[in-house]
C-alpha cells in the first residue's frame, strides 16, 4: 500500500468514525426520551440504562478516535482560556448525575469555589465524562469528581470504590508508556486520549500529565488529570 493510499484511507475512515458517531448521538438521544417518559413499558428498566451507559462510552470513543485524528493532522488546536473550575465541575455533575442515579450510584463532587484554572474546556469535558462514565462500569456505589491546586497544578480527579485498576495500569504512568501499551493492546482508547490531551496544555516549561493510582479518597481506582 503506498504512502498516499495510507493517508486516502486514513481520511475514510476518520470520515466513517464521524458517520457512526452520529448515528450512535440519536440512539442516545431516544433512549433518554425513553426512559424520560414515565410512560414507557420496559420489563428491566436496569438493562436499558446499561444499553444507554455503553451507547455513551461508544460515542465517547468515536469522539476520542476523531479528535487524536485531528490532533495526528494538525487540524486540532486547544482553546485554552481561564474557566471556573467549580462551575466546571458542577456542570460535569449535572451531565452524568441522572444516569448514575438510575444506576443506583452516588455522583459526589468537591471544588474550591475561588478555584480557577486555564484550559480547554471541550477538550477536558470529554476526557472526564469519558473517565466518569468508565468509573459507572467499575464503581460500587459511589464516584467522586473533584479538583484541586497541587503544586501549581489544578489536579482533577475521578474516583471509585471499586476493585481498583490493576498493577500493570499503575506502572504505565508516561505518556510514552501508554502509548506503547496501546499499541500492544493493554491499554484503553481513553487513557491514550488522556494523556494526549494533558500534553497539550502547557505553561512555561511544564506540560500536563495523568496519573493513576488507587485508594486516594475512596478505595478504588483514582483518574488524575494534572494541568499545568
Amino acid at each position: 500500500m503506498t504512502e498516499k493510499s495510507e493517508l486516502a484511507f486514513a481520511d475514510v475512515l476518520a470520515a466513517s468514525v464521524h458517520d457512526i458517531k452520529n448515528s450512535i448521538a440519536m440512539t442516545m438521544s431516544t433512549l433518554d426520551a425513553l426512559l424520560d417518559d414515565p410512560g414507557t413499558q420496559v420489563a428491566d428498566r436496569d438493562k436499558l440504562h446499561h444499553v444507554q451507559l455503553e451507547a455513551r462510552r461508544a460515542n465517547h470513543n468515536l469522539v476520542q478516535l476523531l479528535a487524536l485524528y485531528k490532533l495526528n493532522k494538525g487540524q486540532l488546536a486547544a482553546n485554552i482560556v481561564e474557566n471556573s473550575v467549580e462551575e466546571f465541575i458542577e456542570e460535569l455533575k449535572a451531565e452524568n448525575g441522572p444516569l448514575a442515579s438510575a444506576m443506583g450510584i452516588e455522583l459526589d463532587c468537591h471544588c474550591d469555589d475561588m478555584l480557577m484554572a486555564y484550559f480547554d474546556e471541550n477538550l477536558v469535558r470529554g476526557v472526564i465524562n469519558s473517565t466518569v462514565g468508565n468509573a459507572k462500569r467499575y464503581t460500587r456505589q459511589r464516584i467522586l469528581l473533584s479538583a484541586v491546586e497541587e503544586d501549581g497544578y489544578v489536579v482533577f480527579r475521578v474516583e471509585d470504590d471499586g476493585a481498583g485498576y490493576p498493577p500493570a495500569m499503575l506502572e504505565s504512568s508516561t505518556a510514552e508508556d501508554i502509548a506503547s501499551d496501546f499499541k500492544n493492546g493493554r491499554t484503553q482508547l481513553g487513557l491514550v486520549f488522556a494523556a494526549e490531551i494533558a500534553q497539550i496544555h502547557r505553561a512555561g516549561d511544564r506540560h500536563g500529565f495523568i496519573h493513576l493510582r488507587n485508594g486516594h479518597t475512596l478505595p478504588g481506582g483514582c483518574f488524575e488529570l494534572w494541568l499545568p
